[in-house]
């Protein structure tokens, strides 16, 4: 042991005991602000289910390899940073005495191969990935680059760290070749050993490869422990609790039904809540639940939903990324204050420090963090918000964001929470959502129609429709029709379709008529969840007397609506209403495979289909709307964002309900695509969608971008239209049950008027 391995062995364990040191005492700190958050007892169990979760995702990397060039380049830099740390410990030996190495490991050809592979996948693994960020760059890309908001200088950092411990493994190793000092196989170090034959061999040569990287080590360790809100690093150690606490516990993703409103871990009751005591939503970064917290250190700025998020697509203010990233640069700016006890009631007066003066109230608490206890979470830039209301508003909750975050992140559950509290507490909530509120409350629909007029689709119909009439008797099926479905002049045709197929099929069933009211899904979106219980409530005791002694499994209801279909099936149950949901595509399938339903007639025209979000993203029915396209004889046209990429239409969040102001229409961008693949018809299965898709094919048309042949239809209208064998007109109207095509919608008022620039 010469002076260069003491001088530099020295250095390496006098600068790693500080190093280690504020990295342990960083991960307490984390873990004290990480319980500043809401308590949540759901994301405890089950233990099994959790664990096969944490390892699927991240040892098979399930959700990193949605980008097929991203996820192996990941994986190889994940493992060479979990098992390569072997290799770290081992420098700490290697510094003062270069020929040594783990005992028995090191004279094992298998271990040589491994980190000899672990080296070598590290380096190839850190060049393909920082040439995607320079692919995908902003300053190449713009506002198309899912990097565009992330930080760079932390990126850069990082991928420096992590291709110099890959060079470093190689590098020792190759130094230790030339020394000769364990003789390995070429086969075990296929590129270290053929690198030793062109190097000295030189003790003081692997000492240096040693120190060198035990230094990028120590230095990482040294920032990153003093700097919290680096995602980018802190996700290696706080992913793997992220997969593990997610919302699912089946592994799902926090999609479906939304986080029930909680205060203290608990679901929140109406009828006891204390506005001065119970957490309404999140007004303030602690009413968040500590599962937010955690998603907040664990955002890697990796931007997958930023380029999946309709809002900053269309050129609005909404990222979701950036949403996490703020929220976690204000929640650890303000932790010393709310660590030090700091708390402020309603009205913002100081009632958790203690002390007589200002002064001795704000004793040994950072300045910084008593400004960012005065910020307000929700507000302009005047005013210093964290969040700005246009982002918040922008949303329409299609859920993409959280179907591609890799690390589970629940954006849409923490963007509604905010909106809860908005509107509950604050009463500030865009203007058109008066209108829309107050029609559920006082009519139930959001037309704001009358209940006696919900069986208005049905007269035209050359057959009866049977409505419950306190007896459900034989029938099978109980046919919600859904507030756009009985009041939408377009969603009536699908309304009518299905009831004729139906029909046809000999199923029997029942509809409620004047019965049904909303199902809450607009107001639960928008942040209204009190109007949403009454409304809930309400339906679920109406549907409980009408399925009174059937068993759950067969009180069977079928929706035409995507948004419907996800609140009884994913929402009720936990007010107590049990029902066998299904979607009318799901059901209308199966009876053309059990051949009660049979298209004679072919439909032989092109078919582009878009996934509703509350079908698709949020319930994973993707294959039989499909399916049922391919049986009307069409010719599926598939755009480029489809199934869980699939582009939302604009409608979901309540934003059917709000002005679209900013940047280019949702509905028109989806529009734009869809043509971009040359159909004679695009189909959906939502009457949402529908009707914002009608929209932008009206103002395309109305561009002459558009033919005017194109029509906008449910892929139950192309099923009736191939069961019927009705002869094709001269226009391409033959998709409509009535014959005839969706109105202009500068004739027919929809809840999404179009600008007078669109028109």
């Amino acid at each position: 042991m010469g002076a260069v391995q003491l001088t530099l062995g020295g250095l390496s364990v006098l600068l790693g005991i500080v190093a280690w040191g504020m990295f342990a005492a960083t991960i307490a700190r984390f873990v004290r602000i990480i319980r500043l958050g809401q308590p949540d007892g759901t994301r405890n169990g089950p233990f099994m289910s959790r664990l096969g979760t944490l390892v699927k995702e991240f040892a098979a990397h399930t959700r990193m390899n949605r980008k097929r060039t991203v996820g192996p380049a990941h994986w190889l830099v994940m493992w060479g940073f979990l098992i390569g740390s072997l290799a770290l410990f081992e420098a700490y030996g290697e510094v003062f005495v270069p020929e040594w190495g783990w005992p028995i490991l090191d004279d094992w050809s298998l271990f040589s191969l491994l980190m000899e592979l672990l080296g070598v996948g590290t380096i190839v693994g850190i060049l393909v990935l920082m040439a995607i960020r320079q692919r995908n760059h902003p300053r190449r890309a713009d506002r198309q680059s899912r990097f565009q908001g992330s930080n760079f200088k932390w990126a850069y950092f990082i991928e420096a760290v992590v291709l110099v411990e890959g060079i470093g493994i190689i590098g020792v190793r190759a130094a230790k070749a030339a020394l000769h000092a364990h003789e390995t196989p070429t086969w075990a170090a296929f590129v270290s050993n053929p690198i030793g034959e062109l190097l000295p061999a030189s003790p003081n040569l692997v000492s240096v490869f040693a120190f060198i990287k035990l230094m990028s080590a120590t230095v990482w360790l040294i920032v990153v422990a003093r700097t919290m809100t680096m995602g980018i690093a802190w996700h290696r150690f706080s992913a793997f609790f992220n997969i593990y606490f997610k919302r699912e516990a089946d592994g799902g993703v926090a999609l479906g039904a939304v986080k029930p409103m909680m205060s203290e871990g608990k679901p929140l009751d109406f009828e006891e809540a204390d506005p001065e005591k119970d957490v309404f939503g999140a007004g303030k970064i602690e009413d968040f639940s500590w599962k937010g917290w955690l998603d907040f250190s664990t955002c890697t700025e990796c931007g997958r939903c930023q380029e999946q998020c309709p809002a900053w697509n269309t050129g609005k203010p909404l990222s979701p990324k950036l949403v996490i990233t703020q929220l976690r640069d204000h929640a650890y700016a303000k932790a010393p204050y709310l660590l030090a006890g700091g708390k402020k009631d309603m009205a913002g007066d100081e009632i958790g420090l203690k002390g007589e003066t200002e002064e001795e109230r704000h004793a040994g608490i950072d300045v910084l963090a008593l400004a960012e206890a005065e910020r307000p979470l929700i507000g302009g830039a005047e005013d210093l918000g964290v969040i700005d209301p246009e982002v918040l508003w922008s949303c329409t909750s299609c859920g993409a964001c959280v179907e591609q975050c890799p690390v589970d992140i629940e954006h849409v559950d923490h963007i509604i929470d905010m909106r809860r509290y908005q509107v509950m507490i604050e009463s500030n909530f865009p203007s058109e959502l008066n209108g829309m509120f107050k029609n559920l409350e006082n009519k139930g629909n959001p037309w704001g129609q009358n209940a006696k007029d919900r069986m208005a689709w049905a007269e035209d119909l050359d057959f009866e429709v049977p409505v419950f009439d306190g007896d459900l008797g034989e029938a099978e099926y109980l046919f919600w029709v859904g507030c756009a479905g009985a009041f939408e002049d377009r969603a009536k045709k699908t309304t009518r379709a299905v009831a004729e197929l139906l029909h046809i099929a000999g199923v029997d069933y029942r509809v409620l008529g004047p019965e049904e009211t909303c199902t809450g899904d607009p107001a639960r979106r928008a942040g209204n969840e009190f109007l949403f219980q009454m409304l809930a409530q309400q339906n679920v005791e109406v549907l409980n007397s009408v399925f009174e002694g059937r068993d759950p499994l067969q009180r069977k209801i079928v929706v035409t609506c995507a948004h419907c279909f996800n609140s009884l099936a994913n929402e009720y149950p936990e007010l107590g209403g049990q029902f066998d949901v299904v979607h009318h595509t799901q059901l209308l399938n199966r009876l053309v495979r059990e051949k009660r339903l049979t298209p004679v007639a072919p439909v032989a025209e092109d078919v582009t289909y878009h996934d509703p979000c509350y079908l698709g993203r949020h319930n994973k029915v993707y294959d039989a709307p499909r399916e049922l396209v391919g049986a009307a004889g069409a010719q599926l046209r598939e755009m480029p964002r489809h199934g869980d990429k699939s582009m939302c239409c604009g409608a979901g969040g309540a934003r059917m309900w709000m002005e679209e102001k900013i940047g280019k229409r949702i509905n028109v961008e989806r529009v734009d695509e869809a043509l971009g693949t040359a159909p004679s018809k695009i189909a959906t299965g939502c009457p949402f969608c529908r009707v914002m898709l009608n929209d932008g094919l009206t103002a395309r048309q109305n561009d002459g971008k558009a033919a005017e042949s194109v029509e906008i239809v449910d892929v139950a209208q192309l099923l009736l239209t191939a069961v019927k064998r009705k002869p094709a007109p001269e226009t391409g109207a033959d998709a409509e049950a009535d014959g005839k095509a969706d109105e202009s919608t500068e004739k027919v008022a929809t809840g999404t008027a179009l600008s007078e620039e669109d028109k």
